[in-house]
């Protein structure tokens, strides 16, 4: 079993930044890839960013890139995404996913293991 717990949403103002963190229990979170994605009120959920087990390989959703990183320190079973240049419709609740291979998935049929999310407001 596995257990994803996100931190670090909150309300920022536009061009302000934020950084999520994702700890995951287990001890084999080093083997695995991550995902980040958010779902905003009345919208799917949506794929944000993904990065591979060594953390060589790193895939970002189009309406982030060039804004949001995504990291991972496995010696703390963690998991990153800073958020720079924020813009309201980066508005929504966050969500890390372990993913189900060493590699990257920029779909849900990816990942077997949720967190609950964290919320991301940003102002205008």
């Amino acid at each position: 079993q596995v257990q994803l717990v996100e931190s670090g949403g909150g309300l920022v103002q536009a061009g302000g930044s934020l950084r999520l963190s994702c700890a995951a229990s287990g001890r084999t979170f080093s083997s695995y890839g991550m995902g980040w994605f958010r779902q905003a009120p009345g919208k799917e959920r949506e794929f944000v960013a993904t990065i591979s087990w060594t953390g060589a390989v790193r895939l970002y959703g189009d309406s982030v890139k060039g804004r949001f990183t995504i990291s991972r320190d496995n010696a703390k079973n963690t998991v990153y995404l800073q958020m720079n240049s924020l813009k309201p419709e980066d508005t929504a609740l966050y969500y890390c996913a372990k993913g189900a291979y060493s590699g990257t998935s920029k779909t849900e049929g990816g990942y077997d293991y949720w967190g609950q999310g964290t919320q991301v407001t940003v102002s205008s």
